[in-house]
């Protein structure tokens, strides 16, 4: 018997349908606006990304061995997750 897998997150995709649609019952003109902020955040999600990639392209993350130098990976990480944080902040703020 195959075991049935479900793509990542699937459960959250489902959810946000669900969300959607219910926006759309509630107030249908809406969508365009909720179309147009989702964009945003993936764009400035995308931005902060190559922002950290530009500012530091000497210490990515993936260049960091976790079992030689756990700290440098770690903090390099961490680094990335609050730039790109801070991208999205700054821009769903409209900042």
């Amino acid at each position: 018997m195959q075991k049935i897998t479900f793509p990542r997150l699937s459960g959250w995709l489902v959810a946000s349908i669900v969300l959607l649609t219910l926006i759309g019952w509630a107030s249908f003109a809406q969508i365009p606006v909720v179309i147009y902020k989702l964009s945003l955040v993936s764009l400035s999600a995308v931005l902060g990304y190559w922002l950290d990639r530009s500012l530091f392209p000497w210490a990515r993350p993936d260049s960091f061995c976790p079992r030689e130098e756990p700290r440098c990976c770690a903090a390099a990480m961490i680094r990335r997750s609050l730039i790109v944080a801070a991208v999205c902040l700054s821009v769903a703020m409209g900042l």
